[in-house]
């Protein structure tokens, strides 16, 4: 029987994890998900003050942050009947901005 470590597997060079990061840019390749970390980056929100200031539906906003909170770009607190919403890979923000400037460039 023949075992492969992490090392030898072809899915990893060395320490990097080629998933984990198509996981965060799947979770981050859309144009909404990416304005939700964009307003977050700047303070909480809740779901309702997302909504408004997307002018989409609570439910898609919803949608959006559960795929943001399964690859650890958001969490939520809880406060009496409220969610707030928070970045906690303050990264992510950096990630974004080079993006737009590579994507931006002529």
């Amino acid at each position: 029987m023949v075992t492969t470590s992490a090392a030898s597997d072809p899915r990893h060079d060395g320490a990097h994890d080629h998933e984990a990061v198509a996981r965060l840019l799947h979770a981050l390749a859309d144009p909404s998900r990416l304005a939700i970390v964009h307003l977050l980056t700047g303070a909480e929100r809740r779901v309702v003050d997302l909504t408004r200031e997307l002018g989409l539906a609570q439910s898609t906003v919803s949608a959006h942050l559960t795929t943001l909170r399964e690859v650890g770009v958001v969490a939520v607190r809880r406060e009496g009947r409220s969610s707030w919403y928070r970045l906690v890979r303050p990264e992510v923000a950096h990630l974004l901005a080079d993006a737009e400037h590579v994507a931006l460039a002529p």
